[in-house]
């Protein structure tokens, strides 16, 4: 597996991580043994950053992690987040970048990771009632203390990342990426953060799954799968999706490769870090393929103009999770 600096601050990682998430919420039913299995065949196939939450769960995702491979803690570099408020109880409040739930959420996760360190926080959902200033200024104290090596910010808009860039080096901006969602291109993220020496970490670039080419309908998905409260995954825009996916697999036959894998070298093309998610060591590995894959300016154009930006039918979310984006 391929390594990149991610930032400008020392961090290295794989250019392909793990997104764990749906090992423990949101898609389906959890299957501990196999995402158990999933996590130390990704690091015995060079994957060395792990992305996680506390908001997953909640606190059962971290948990996992480090049942999993608390015992390989050396291997790897381990990212978590805080933001999205939650009670020690679980129960899910608004955002909160306070620096006191900073700072309650931090050693939660500690306890949760079984961990001493780190390596990568984000601060998960920007905070409009606080400003970016006062909540990177704790997490930046988390630096000083050795709890946390670098800082990340995820769904951040232009002016947040370069104010709080000005408090503390930010190493990784995480969105949502993908050629189905190519909206870091046109809003000036994707700009702000290479002009300051910041990471960018791309999740869900496999478009939550439909680039795989295994979803066609609905009924694909799993009782309870979030997805299927999802604008892109209602039946009228999985219909027009579903043309865009289909140019990819046409591209992807020609090239002897998977949707799924043509989709994910797209990504790592533009020279960001991508987080597919994954429960499963048959689609780990299968995403895992994809960083070896090496993609022509004739092979990126096709793409481009198989799925232009703009392109997908449908709002990644529903109009309440809009509203904490690119705050």
């Amino acid at each position: 597996m391929k390594t990149m600096k991610l930032g400008s601050q020392g961090l290295e990682v794989s250019v392909e991580g793990l997104g764990a998430m749906g090992m423990s919420a949101f898609y389906g039913q959890r299957d501990d043994a196999e995402s158990s299995a999933t996590l130390n065949r990704a690091l015995d196939l060079g994957v060395t950053l792990i992305d996680t939450a506390e908001i997953y769960g909640p606190f059962l995702n971290e948990q996992l992690i480090a049942k999993a491979i608390g015992h390989r803690r050396g291997e790897y570099s381990l990212a978590t987040k805080f933001g999205s408020e939650v009670t020690d109880d679980g129960e899910r409040g608004p955002v909160n970048g306070s620096p006191a739930y900073a700072r309650k959420a931090l050693e939660r996760s500690l306890r949760n990771l079984q961990t001493e360190t780190v390596d990568l926080y984000y601060l998960h959902r920007v905070d409009p009632g606080t400003p970016i200033e006062e909540t990177v200024g704790a997490m930046a104290e988390f630096v000083k203390e050795g709890k946390v090596r670098y800082l990340g910010l995820s769904e951040a808009a232009p002016e947040t990342i370069r104010r709080a860039h000005a408090v503390h080096p930010v190493t990784a901006l995480q969105t949502e990426y993908s050629i189905f969602e190519r909206e870091p291109e046109g809003n000036g993220v994707l700009e702000t953060v290479r002009g300051l020496g910041i990471g960018y970490v791309a999740y869900s670039p496999l478009g939550r799954g439909f680039l795989t080419g295994k979803i066609s309908t609905p009924d694909d998905l799993p009782e309870g799968d979030w997805r299927r409260t999802m604008p892109r995954f209602t039946p009228e825009n999985l219909a027009a999706n579903l043309q865009l996916v289909d140019r990819i697999k046409d591209l992807a036959a020609a090239k002897g490769v998977t949707a799924g894998q043509l989709a994910l070298a797209w990504v790592l093309a533009q020279g960001v870090c991508a987080i597919p998610g994954t429960k499963r060591r048959t689609y780990l590995e299968e995403n895992i393929a994809a960083a070896g894959i090496e993609l022509t300016a004739a092979d990126l154009e096709a793409l481009n103009t198989a799925a232009p930006a703009g392109t997908t039918a449908g709002t990644r979310y529903d109009e309440a999770g809009l509203k904490s984006l690119y705050k």
